[in-house]
């Protein structure tokens, strides 16, 4: 892929930019594991590449089934005017729950580090026009697999199952 500027929100996302974000949603997804809770973490980056906000999921420390990483990041943001050429960076596949938000806001672009561990909306992202870039990033899938692993009740309550 031609390296393109990631500010410009009509061009492709460079894989350097897109490992970048995602390692800061890596470690929202540590601390969230360290915390006790879901080790799924997320940022939220605004058409000039600034970060707006970071977070993760807090389910399980809040008691809030709401606090997915992606609605976690996307309070961290603060209100914006709009969320035209943004892009949410996320470890895991977001959910249906997520995927809506990304919808139901207009942001442009969805980095997701893995879809080994669960294959939440992304397809359906793609197919109204949100850019989807898939790193199948190792980090990513070998966390979500050793929490799934060790803690299959709490997996799968977080994923509706």
């Amino acid at each position: 892929m031609d390296l393109m500027d990631p500010r410009d929100p009509m061009n492709p996302l460079d894989q350097v930019t897109a490992r970048t974000w995602l390692a800061g949603a890596v470690e929202e997804a540590r601390a969230g594991l360290a915390e006790g809770g879901i080790p799924i973490g997320a940022a939220l980056h605004g058409p000039d590449g600034t970060l707006l906000g970071r977070g993760h999921n807090r389910r399980v420390q809040d008691d809030d089934p709401s606090m997915h990483a992606e609605t976690s990041a996307f309070r961290a943001a603060g209100r914006q005017r709009s969320y035209r050429g943004t892009t949410m960076v996320t470890t895991l596949s977001p959910c249906w729950y997520c995927s809506g938000l990304v919808r139901q806001f207009g942001i442009s672009r969805v980095v997701i580090g893995e879809a080994v561990t669960f294959h939440g909306g992304h397809d359906w992202l793609a197919e109204a026009g949100v850019e989807i870039v898939l790193l199948d990033d190792p980090e990513c899938v070998a966390m979500m697999r050793d929490f799934i692993k060790n803690h299959p009740a709490l997996w799968n309550e977080d994923i509706g199952e």
